[in-house]
């Protein structure tokens, strides 16, 4: 999950949960404005160990440093203390108003936790168990940067400002308004780049949601009437229930990826569904093997029926059957071997849940590429965000190693 969702979540549940006040307003710092912001700072703290990532010419330490210390469970008390100690000196230093350490620790406990969770349900994998174990589990229910998600933890905090000045509500609903309503198109635009466009009506859907939710409230006076905690309550019950479907659509995805593997008679290595942006509908099966993987786009609003004596999955008689594609490992060769060999290789390798090794000559040197599946390609005409690359010279030295596109 990104660092800005993690903030936004923890800020609503900072007010949702523990009443806290709005991060920013024209009164004075008080217990209540503390508690969201102790958690905020809380939910994004374990994207800290970025800076090291940021000051280091280590490319492997987004895969081997990234989401380990800092998003331990075995770490935490220690880290959940350390920050409420902290903050209570610098309330003391500024004579603010704050919780007592021993409740700022269980907020920014709170704030912690709730990041550690959020990345354990994307497909990246969080090292959990660090120091004691390095290994990275993923749940694979959400994607990385998911907008659907994002829009719930913010929307109701945004209303909530909105609403809460009957004075300024339809001036406030106004400027929301024209901030929402072209999310929808870039969003879509986006969408296309990864190859999972979203339909007009679904854009233009979203376009008339954004206007039911910021101006009905507002123009007709019943926003006012809504406690600012219920605005908050009703954000995270409803981030709640979307965490919830996608246990379910990944569940069905997973059935279908199983029944591909059964109707194909492969042996599988590794199986799995993942999220594909930008709707919860959507999912990319992959299927290791020992010599590739398989690929097939789901989506799931598509009923999906398997017949064996054809060999395709069919949706419906009338549309084309899904579709898969199966990208093979290069044919062995020395240079694949003697790649294999390198550290760094190896690294990525223990990393990649779906890789796929590529060779080809260039300019008279020997390139190897290992790709991991899990992330798709953001242009066609782009590397992959995590394909790495080692290049020898015909002598057999490594001429240059690393990540495409860094």
């Amino acid at each position: 999950m990104d660092t800005i969702t993690h903030g936004i979540a923890g800020a609503l549940i900072g007010k949702a949960l523990f009443r806290g006040d709005d991060l920013l307003s024209r009164r004075s710092m008080n217990r209540a404005r503390m508690v969201t912001w102790a958690l905020m700072l809380g939910a994004i703290f374990p994207d800290s160990d970025v800076i090291r990532d940021m000051l280091s010419k280590n490319d492997l330490l987004m895969i081997t440093w990234h989401r380990s210390i800092t998003h331990s469970l075995i770490c935490l008390p220690i880290f959940a203390v350390l920050l409420a100690a902290i903050t209570r000196w610098f309330a003391r230093w500024r004579k603010w108003e704050s919780p007592s350490l021993a409740a700022l620790t269980g907020i920014y406990a709170a704030g912690i936790l709730s990041h550690i969770l959020l990345d354990l349900v994307t497909t990246f994998g969080t090292m959990i168990w660090s120091p004691l174990e390095w290994s990275r589990p993923a749940w694979d229910l959400l994607f990385i940067v998911d907008f659907s998600f994002a829009g719930i933890l913010l929307i109701p905090q945004l209303l909530e400002w909105v609403n809460r000045d009957p004075f300024h509500a339809k001036r406030r609903a106004l400027g929301m308004w024209v901030i929402f309503v072209p999310s929808p198109f870039f969003i879509a635009a986006l969408a296309r780049t990864v190859g999972a466009p979203i339909s007009d009506g679904a854009v233009f859907s979203a376009c008339l949601l954004f206007s039911l939710i910021f101006l009905l409230p507002a123009f007709r006076g019943w926003g006012a009437r809504i406690k600012p905690v219920s605005w908050n309550q009703a954000g995270f019950a409803t981030a709640c229930a979307y965490l919830g479907l996608t246990f379910y659509a990944h569940h069905a995805a997973l059935d279908r990826v199983k029944e591909f593997v059964a109707l194909e008679h492969i042996q599988a290595e590794s199986i799995g569904a993942l999220p594909f942006p930008p709707s919860l509908f959507n999912w990319d099966g992959l299927v290791r093997t020992s010599r590739g993987v398989y690929e097939m786009q789901m989506d799931l609003t598509k009923k999906a029926s398997f017949n064996e004596a054809a060999g395709t999955a069919a949706i419906d008689p009338s549309v084309p059957p899904i579709e898969y594609k199966y990208v093979p490992d290069a044919p062995l060769n020395i240079w694949i071997l003697r790649a294999g060999r390198l550290p760094e290789v190896q690294k990525v390798l223990w990393f990649a849940r779906f890789p796929v090794t590529q060779f080809h000559m260039e300019n008279g040197d020997a390139v190897v590429e290992i790709s991991d599946l899990r992330f798709p390609k953001m242009r066609p005409d782009r590397p992959g965000g995590f394909t790495y690359r080692v290049r020898f010279d015909a002598a057999g030295n490594v001429v240059s190693q690393g990540w495409l596109g860094r």
